[in-house]
């Protein structure tokens, strides 16, 4: 929905604010991530016609992937006080991480009323949505040793599927990582390499043409220059191993910054539901995506519980979003989480995770979150 009206709607909006640190500093070309500032809402009242609205939703900011922390506290605030005031939300004026948080909620309140899971309400009529979705396994940036140890330890826990970490260091560097971790998993299991925009268009045709050697049999190089250098995108393409985009499709500016026809400079596109502001429109781009010719995987922004169970409801509804590996498996990189370990709704258990049967995101699990 494009806009929230408590005409339509008679609600409280509640917001709590927490910080979750990591287990451990997560490596990327783009820093380290130590810490997850989210931001947790929760809609209550009534519909309408009478009945209960309940709904959960979070933002968990992340630059440059949605607005810093601070945007996203105004404009959470500023929500609730236009709530409070009986006036109506305009979603689509809110930054993405503020509007994946009252879109969640707001389509989470509405599947429960309706008594349907998230994935049901998010899935194309006639479509039914995956009952599960293969995750892969993140490694991030690391010496030799360190990275084939991380993904020896991710295969033995039933991942089939790697996300590797790369361009902090030099191609050669990285292409020796990822050789060592081919050798060390074998040939069953995905790579995948993931640059965050790391490198210019010399450097990352050095990577593909390296990552395109059989001892590394690379699935796809994500992100391997700027976001808006598309031109290099397209000369990427083709020459061995397929490149997806992650900042070129997920960034503030929303699809307008998208290159078009977009299947001329990617063969997969891994959208972030915080970053394309909700459930809804993530789920609505990958239907796009689909036609254009581009696969699409789901990934979070290192979420709390409430919106990694969104992005798994999402992965769940997209075209083809059960077949493809997604990255869901990062609720084990914090160290703190929104509800205990025991409830995660989630949990990733060899390599894939369960879609929750229950209504909305997970019934009334996360309703004491906020």
């Amino acid at each position: 929905m494009s806009a929230f009206d408590p005409a339509v709607a008679d609600v409280r909006l509640r917001i709590r604010e927490r910080s979750l640190p990591l287990r451990a500093p997560l490596g990327t070309a783009t820093g380290e991530i130590r810490e997850r500032p989210v931001f947790l809402v929760a809609l209550a009242g009534t519909f309408a016609g009478g009945e209960s609205c309940r709904g959960v939703g979070e933002a968990a900011p992340l630059p440059p992937w949605t607005e810093p922390v601070g945007d996203c506290r105004l404009a959470l605030e500023g929500a609730a006080d236009a709530v409070a005031a009986g006036a109506a939300v305009d979603l689509g004026g809110l930054p993405p991480a503020a509007r994946h948080a009252l879109s969640l909620a707001s389509v989470d309140a509405r599947a429960r009323r309706d008594g349907v899971p998230l994935s049901r309400a998010l899935a194309a009529a006639g479509d039914p949505p995956a009952a599960s979705v293969p995750a892969n396994a993140t490694v991030g940036d690391g010496s030799v040793a360190e990275t084939v140890a991380a993904a020896d330890t991710a295969v033995a826990e039933g991942f089939d599927c790697l996300k590797c970490k790369v361009g902090a260091r030099s191609v050669a560097e990285d292409t020796e990582r990822l050789r060592a971790v081919r050798e060390s998993v074998g040939d069953d299991v995905v790579i995948r390499a993931d640059a965050n925009g790391a490198w210019d268009r010399e450097a990352a045709a050095r990577a593909v043409e390296a990552f395109a050697a059989p001892d590394v049999d690379l699935a796809y190089l994500e992100q391997p220059v700027a976001r808006d250098d598309h031109e290099s995108l397209r000369a990427l393409r083709g020459r061995g191993v397929p490149v997806a985009v992650d900042e070129t499709v997920n960034a503030p500016d929303g699809t307008d910054g998208w290159p078009d026809p977009i299947g001329e400079y990617a063969d997969v596109a891994v959208l972030k539901p915080m970053a394309q502001g909700g459930p809804e429109a993530t789920v609505a781009a990958a239907r796009d995506l689909h036609d254009r010719g581009v696969d699409t995987v789901v990934t979070t922004t290192i979420d709390a519980a409430v919106a990694r169970t969104a992005a798994v409801h999402v992965a769940a509804a997209v075209p083809g979003g059960g077949e493809r590996a997604h990255g869901l498996a990062t609720g084990d990189l914090l160290a703190a989480d929104v509800v205990d370990g025991d409830d995660d709704p989630v949990p990733v258990a060899d390599g894939r995770v369960a879609v929750p049967t229950g209504p909305g995101l997970a019934g009334d699990l996360f309703d004491g979150v906020v």
